[in-house]
């Protein structure tokens, strides 16, 4: 009986320890000096499916999406003339960038945190897109957000994870795991 207890006991603390374990991420390099933990199941976009999915003239360094191609983790490097010492105003800039961007903002995280002895700029939140056509009739687009910005030298870094809303429950922790995971070198 003894033994029974104990063996139950020791199967239920290993069942907790397991339904408490982070999300499953491989480190993946992007860029120079740079790696992320990327959720399992995620795949590389090809440079075609960046270029149809993200059109911008500068490409990102790198975009990983789910299986269903609805939640997007994707990198990018520009040219900058701020440095780490100007988060505090960036910060502000980024948030003011994002509440004109969307008809509404709800902002889950704005704050300067420090991951893996670097610190980021964070912005965590959910935007919301209205058709504000007359006569428009289109449903809202709802975005569940997490975006942390880097600068090393004269690069910005930005790493922004992206899903539907109505999937902010599930994808959520994994994000935040995902913003936790990057090292810069």
């Amino acid at each position: 009986m003894k033994t029974t207890f104990r063996l139950l006991s020791l199967l239920l603390a290993v069942l907790l320890l397991a339904a408490f374990a982070g999300p499953k991420l491989r480190k993946m390099p992007v860029g120079k000096n740079i790696t992320v933990g990327v959720p399992d199941g995620f795949q590389p976009l090809p440079d075609d499916g960046i270029a149809a999915k993200y059109p911008a003239p500068r490409k990102p360094l790198a975009v990983f999406s789910n299986p269903s191609g609805r939640v997007d983790l994707s990198v990018t490097q520009k040219p900058t003339t701020f440095s780490s010492r100007d988060y505090g105003l960036l910060l502000k800039i980024y948030k003011a960038s994002i509440q004109n961007m969307y008809s509404k903002v709800q902002f889950l995280r704005e704050d300067i945190r420090t991951v893996n002895k670097r610190d980021y700029v964070a912005l965590e939140f959910v935007s919301t897109v209205t058709d504000n056509r007359r006569g428009g009739n289109l449903a809202p687009i709802r975005k569940y957000q997490f975006v942390q910005y880097a600068i090393e030298g004269d690069q910005l870094y930005v790493f922004t994870f992206v899903a539907p809303a109505e999937e902010q429950p599930q994808w959520q922790p994994i994000a935040q795991a995902v913003m936790a995971s990057i090292v810069m070198k």
